[in-house]
């Protein structure tokens, strides 16, 4: 016997080296992630090799937001879970619900595994677990100082951070579920025909879900005495989300107040409900909708009579002056046309631009509820802050697209820099979206006030809304541009925290200048300021030249 014989050891079976279907499918799924669709500028020795690296800034700010919770020091369990599960759920809800339709249902990945042996549920595993792993990454971000807040809690002690980093994970499953969820219900209801409408309107619904549970339970937080006791007028707070999960903190590592108790099994049983059905039972629904997507149904054939909407638009005031020059023009139907029957981008705009409606009215109602009918106004002069952002969002998404190729058409076109594309963009934004949602929201706040006058406090929002609108094409914001990556979806949640602050910081100077009897002064000051800023970004912005494609 040789000495080669004696140290050799038997071979490994096949089984043993090749990696199971799982791991594989999830493997590739964090790929994408990390390097994004495009191959564009892609740079191996440069790509980032996990989710930590690839939202560094983005884990950064989070944590560094997340030092608010030391504010609760002082509080008991309770209110402090209150709050972290709140914001929570808010940061998690949105990156989901931002993501969830690019990343369940890619055309471009049904041509090449449907053809494949791949289970349905095997897939769908796979996307949902690199969801909740960048879930949590962001969740522990957030939760960093908060969980050490915890040990510090009168009620609190050394049991609370492994307690709430389980309610945590089981926070971000619950999320992941209630997306998937929902996409599943569209299916087996409505089927194919109304799949791609309805994914748009389930993800606002559950936008606009995810920002009334999160906000509503943090405004009461630091009356833990009602909330956690189920007292009138707080009991209905048992039917948020996030207070099931503080209710387990509280249950596990704070009072174990019987009420803890009551809010800690639906957080327990819901999430293993909707877990069950949205990865086990309803699984098959996703393979249909899978296979759906990918095939084309030919519509029946319809007489076109006379133009389109959108074309007599542009012929009537003020859109004929605003859209004289060809490429703006061409851009504003472009951009329009997708805004309406692009599935891709619907899934995209119209979850993000939801906060954006719900949060103003969210501090709408606290200003009334702490002093009467408006009489403070910060919830108004907030509101009309926070509406100005709606164009900077949308265009700044609408960047993003499937049929990213298509663009380099701008480029072969005799146009010397993006400059007439992003205005034709921003005008549509402008038109389209904008103007009707801040419309929308004047009408109910005037129905809702008692002093009419307290509307002025709308003012100052509005005049910064051009000098927004500019900003994403000067950041390189050209329309449907660049391919998807979902780090930008990860990221929505620190611009929306950095939007937050500065409609926070607007509208508390513009209270002050309210009460002190300088309002006037302020928007003079203010517009004097926005139109000088315009007219610089407008010469920044024809000067902008085409990047280099590498």
């Amino acid at each position: 016997m040789t000495p080669d014989a004696t140290t050799s050891s038997p071979p490994p079976s096949p089984a043993a080296r090749e990696p199971s279907q799982a791991q594989v499918l999830r493997r590739l799924f964090l790929m994408l992630f990390l390097r994004g669709r495009s191959s564009r500028g892609l740079q191996k020795e440069g790509a980032p090799k996990s989710v930590g690296r690839k939202l560094g800034m983005t884990l950064l700010f989070y944590g560094l937001f997340g030092f608010y919770a030391l504010l609760f020091l002082r509080q008991p369990v309770f209110a402090l879970s209150a709050y972290l599960h709140g914001m929570t759920f808010m940061f998690l809800g949105m990156f989901v619900a931002a993501s969830a339709g690019e990343v369940l249902f890619n055309n471009e990945e049904a041509d090449i595994l449907l053809h494949r042996p791949v289970d349905p549920k095997v897939m769908l595993w796979a996307k949902v677990r690199v969801l909740v792993e960048i879930s949590l990454w962001l969740a522990f971000a957030f939760n960093f100082a908060g969980i050490f807040t915890g040990i510090a809690a009168p009620d609190g002690g050394w049991r609370f951070p492994l307690v709430h980093a389980f309610s945590t994970v089981l926070e971000a499953l619950f999320c992941c579920g209630c997306v998937v969820l929902v996409y599943q219900l569209c299916l087996r209801w409505f089927g194919r025909q109304r799949l791609e409408g309805l994914m748009t309107i389930a993800q606002v619904a559950v936008a606009i879900g995810v920002i009334l549970s999160s906000q509503l339970l943090p405004q009461l937080a630091l009356r833990a005495d009602q909330v956690a006791s189920l007292a009138h007028p707080s009991w209905w707070l048992a039917l948020v989300p996030p207070a099931w999960f503080a209710g387990l903190d509280d249950a596990l590592a704070g009072s174990a107040a019987r009420s803890s108790w009551l809010l800690a099994a639906p957080a327990l049983l819901t999430t293993a409900i909707v877990l069950w059905l949205a990865f086990g039972k309803l699984a098959h629904d996703y393979q249909t909708g899978l296979q759906s997507l990918g095939e084309t149904v030919s519509a029946a054939p319809g007489k076109r009579s006379g133009r389109r909407w959108l074309e007599i638009l542009l012929l009537v005031p003020p859109w004929r002056w605003w859209c004289r020059e060809p490429v703006a023009r061409a851009s504003f139907l472009l951009t329009a046309a997708y805004l309406a029957r692009d599935r891709d981008v619907k899934l995209r705009i119209y979850p993000g631009l939801a906060p954006i409606l719900v949060m103003p009215v969210v501090m709408l109602m606290n200003d009334f509820r702490q002093g009467g009918a408006g009489s403070s106004g910060f919830g108004i002069a907030f509101s009309g802050a926070y509406l100005g952002l709606i164009p900077f969002f949308a265009i700044g998404m609408l960047q993003y697209s499937q049929q990213w190729q298509a663009s380099d058409v701008f480029r072969a076109a005799p146009l010397p820099g993006p400059g007439p594309l992003c205005h034709g963009a921003r005008r549509a934004v402008l038109s389209l979206l904008t103007v009707p949602m801040a419309l929308f929201f004047g009408l109910v706040t005037w129905l809702m006030l008692r002093d009419k006058a307290q509307l002025l406090l709308l003012i100052p929002g509005v005049i910064v809304l051009p000098v927004y609108a500019l900003m994403p094409g000067l950041l390189g914001a050209v329309p449907l541009s660049r391919p998807i990556e979902e780090a930008k979806a990860a990221s929505r949640g620190m611009t929306l925290i950095g939007v937050m602050l500065t409609s926070f910081a607007l509208a508390g100077v513009t209270i002050l200048m309210w009460h002190v009897g300088w309002f006037w002064w302020f928007v003079a000051v203010e517009a004097a300021v926005a139109v000088v800023l315009y007219a610089i970004l407008r010469c920044s912005l024809a000067a902008l030249r085409w990047p280099t494609m590498e």
